[in-house]
């Protein structure tokens, strides 16, 4: 005969013992239908799961019972105990399906590892399709150019207003509204393109808004679901989506574009942000106290390990731009990202033109230098972190990290003129960006080491900065082919990455300056 017993427990804050009196069900034949128990409960509790222990001619099996719970009050007494002799056929059974133990903010991590890579894909197809799209409306580079550019007019308006939308609204509105506005400013690309340029610079730019908003609201996101203990792991996972989504999209355009034509590579990568709202509105919330499924044990995990700071209420925007290590961050950036956004937008034209690489191979090799990317930048982590835990500084260790981020890429770029074969053209271009994400634990970890609480204000500063190289340099880079050669535009970049050498080691700390 098989006998069915339930052990009731509760997941709630408040815990209460098991019922003294095991529920005892007993049937001729194993069950095959659902057994239903009717239990009352607190009425602060909305649901519980319980296990069901089967014994049947010596054999244990265990399934899950869900039961329906009345609203009417029942007291559980504290001080019920569970005699022994009782739990002889009631097994616990605390396994739980994985996709059940999943923690909900690792959830929230990959969703926002999901949506830099998309960033990324919605960015650079851009720089694959332009080749066909210039051809076929008869563009010269610095149309080309100010194209490319135009993208940074509506990103660099959304870097501060961003986080501050962010920190009034909640993360999950801002950064669901940057994925759909950027998407649906994606696929409609080819429309605008077709009615014209003034039309198709206007929609570039209103996708330059919408991935505007996406770090600060990331940023701020994070920083509520997150722990301290976890913060560089997850942080690191995020922007490698980045990295990963300039491999994809440059991986997939020229694939879409023999197949179905340029436009396609618009329609389909924008698509994809829809797939992905969906899934954040069923599954983000801006904070763990909005997410009414998070289960009592993680809440209490991240709020035990988040660090409590007061609340800024104004910020003291003369004692910040009146430091040293500031401009030094605001300086390097601009130079940082001169080169970074050059690479991102027009090797796939360098590729073409110098290279003679068609456009099937201009987006493969330019795969390269973003994987190289990937990894090195979680080497520079491990490495920085090595050194700060063996006694060294941090500032030693900062201007370390971002001195080979500046000379690498200016040591290899500098190669690029003397050397005849693609092959190592290529492996050029992946040792230069291989060693420039080294930056990531130089100037890009800087912004926490002088001005904790002002971190976010450092980063929208220096962002734009970042930004504008990006709006200049992209420009500036079709002018100078129009008059010049590709040695013209790489000596350019060489020049900036020697400044930035110069500026961070002489004025940047690894020290808290502002409290």
């Amino acid at each position: 005969m098989n006998t069915t017993r339930a052990l009731l427990y509760s997941f709630t804050d408040r815990p209460f013992r098991p019922l003294k009196s095991l529920p005892d069900i007993s049937c001729p034949k194993r069950p095959r239908e659902a057994l239903n128990f009717r239990v009352r409960l607190p009425t602060d509790q909305r649901c519980c799961v319980f296990r069901v222990s089967v014994r049947n001619s010596g054999r244990g099996e265990t399934g899950k019972v869900y039961a329906d719970v009345k609203s009417d009050r029942y007291e559980i007494l504290e001080s019920a105990k569970l005699e022994e002799d009782a739990l002889d056929d009631a097994v616990l059974d605390s396994t739980v399906p994985w996709w059940e133990e999943f923690p909900k903010r690792w959830v929230i991590v990959i969703l926002c590892f999901s949506a830099f890579l998309l960033c990324n894909m919605d960015r650079v197809n851009m720089s694959i399709a332009i080749l066909p799209m210039s051809a076929e409306y008869n563009w010269n580079p610095a149309t080309v150019g100010l194209i490319q550019s135009s993208f940074f007019w509506g990103y660099l308006l959304t870097q501060i207003a961003g986080g501050i939308w962010a920190d009034t609204v909640g993360g999950k509105r801002v950064l669901g509204f940057g994925v759909i506005w950027w998407s649906i400013a994606t696929a409609l690309t080819p429309v605008a393109a077709k009615a014209g340029l003034p039309f198709l610079l206007i929609v570039r730019a209103f996708m330059g808004i919408g991935e505007g908003v996406a770090m600060p609201a990331m940023n701020t996101i994070l920083s509520k679901w997150v722990p301290v203990s976890e913060r560089s792991r997850s942080l690191a996972l995020v922007y490698s989506g980045m990295y990963l989504g300039s491999v994809t999209g440059l991986a997939f355009s020229p694939f879409l574009i023999h197949q179905f034509g340029w436009p396609s590579v618009f329609y389909s990568f924008g698509s994809l942000g829809t797939v992905w709202f969906a899934a954040w509105l069923s599954k983000a919330h801006s904070s763990p106290l909005d997410d009414p499924q998070l289960r009592p044990e993680e809440k209490k995990l991240i709020f035990a390990n988040s660090s409590s700071k007061e609340p800024v209420k104004s910020i003291p925007w003369g004692l910040i731009l009146s430091k040293a290590p500031v401009w030094a961050l605001i300086v390097s950036h601009f130079c940082h990202n001169w080169g970074t956004f050059i690479l991102l937008t027009w090797m796939p034209t360098y590729y073409n033109q110098v290279l003679k690489f068609n456009l099937t191979e201009s987006g493969l090799f330019c795969v390269l230098p973003w994987l190289t990317m990937a990894f090195s930048a979680n080497l520079g982590g491990w490495i920085a972190d090595t050194l700060v835990s063996k006694g060294l500084s941090v500032t030693t260790v900062r201007k370390i990290m971002q001195s080979i981020g500046f000379l690498g890429p200016a040591f290899f770029l500098t190669q690029l003129s003397h050397i005849d074969s693609p092959a190592m053209a290529v492996l050029c271009m992946a040792c230069s960006q291989g060693t420039d994400a080294f930056s990531q634990s130089g100037l890009y970890s800087n912004h926490q080491d002088i001005a904790p609480r002002y971190s976010g204000v450092l980063l929208g500063l220096s962002n734009t900065a970042g930004v504008l190289a990006g709006v200049f340099g992209t420009a500036s880079t079709g002018y100078i082919l129009q008059h010049g050669s590709w040695d013209d535009v790489f000596k350019v970049s060489v020049g900036l990455y020697l400044v930035g050498t110069v500026v961070w080691n002489l004025f940047s700390t690894g020290e808290k300056i502002l409290d």
